[in-house]
């Protein structure tokens, strides 16, 4: 799962998710793991195409869900950049520090993404 979340965009959220109850997973997540593995054989000629363009264009998105976790106070946050329309960079993770309100988690969500951008 490691692997195919850091080459493929679309299930790092899925799996972040998923990795939460690891130490202690019930039916409900190992099936969650077995429909991700489901996902993944059905879209294995999916893949990343960087093509050749003359001009360089890199876009990065973030965003966060306030609240995604209310018992605890922490949100999910996601960023994704991507050079010449293809993805080159991405996370989805599940935050430490508690936001006091939804704009509270999108600046710290754009922080995290500004670091990553700033290392791109």
């Amino acid at each position: 799962m490691y692997f195919a979340s850091n080459t493929r965009p679309d299930i790092p959220f899925a799996v972040n998710l998923l990795s939460r109850y690891s130490s202690t997973p019930t039916r409900r997540h190992w099936k969650g793991v077995k429909d991700v593995v489901h996902y993944l054989r059905g879209t294995i000629d999916v893949g990343l195409f960087y093509p050749q363009e003359s001009s360089s264009n890199l876009i990065g998105f973030a965003d966060a869900g306030y609240l995604s976790d209310p018992h605890k106070g922490r949100y999910q946050t996601g960023y994704i950049f991507s050079y010449n329309s293809t993805a080159i960079s991405w996370c989805s993770t599940k935050q430490t520090l508690a936001a006091t309100s939804s704009n509270h988690a999108e600046i710290l969500a754009l922080h995290e993404a500004i670091q990553e951008c700033q290392w791109l």
